[in-house]
């Protein structure tokens, strides 16, 4: 678990949450947010069936395009955590191309004035914009916010040092 210096939620987002009104996320232990549903751009679910789980939860899986190499890749579905499989040694700062693992479209590219932008993985199958996990597409960048009715529910900065492992 991480400490909450390393989350910002705001204290009215995570009670919306928290309430259970909103079934994409879950609260756990009041600190952990974990993404249940996941979407790509074309509404194909990102939540696959299989042993792949991180803490119980299954992962979100994405297929990943960099240095000539192409790999599903499984990541953790808990905001904040680190852990991944798949693209072993891959170099850090490797720009990626992120798409949806059985139909192959690119997930659709967001920016911010601070970064150089994210890919988003839709929290319901509506794909709406301000209901989404936005991940950095460059590999080592531990960087991601989570957007729900288009207010930021909690983000992860690349330099926050007591992450994951």
């Amino acid at each position: 678990m991480t400490s909450t210096s390393s989350l910002r939620m705001p204290e009215d987002a995570a009670a919306k949450v928290a309430s259970g009104a909103y079934e994409a996320l879950s609260v756990t232990e009041e600190v952990s947010i974990v993404v249940t549903q996941a979407f790509g751009p074309d509404g194909s679910s990102l939540i696959l069936p299989g042993p792949v789980m991180f803490d119980g939860h299954p992962a979100v899986t994405l297929l990943v395009r960099a240095e000539g190499r192409e790999e599903l890749v499984h990541l953790s579905p808990i905001h904040g955590d680190r852990r991944k499989l798949g693209m072993e040694g891959l170099a850090a700062g490797s720009r990626c191309e992120l798409l949806t693992p059985f139909t192959r479209k690119p997930l659709d590219l967001v920016s911010d004035d601070a970064s150089d932008g994210f890919a988003a993985i839709y929290l319901t199958k509506r794909l709406a914009a301000g209901e989404a996990v936005l991940i950095s597409p460059i590999w080592g960048r531990f960087a991601s916010r989570i957007l729900h009715d288009a207010e930021l529910i909690s983000a992860w900065d690349a330099n926050d040092e007591d992450a994951f492992a």
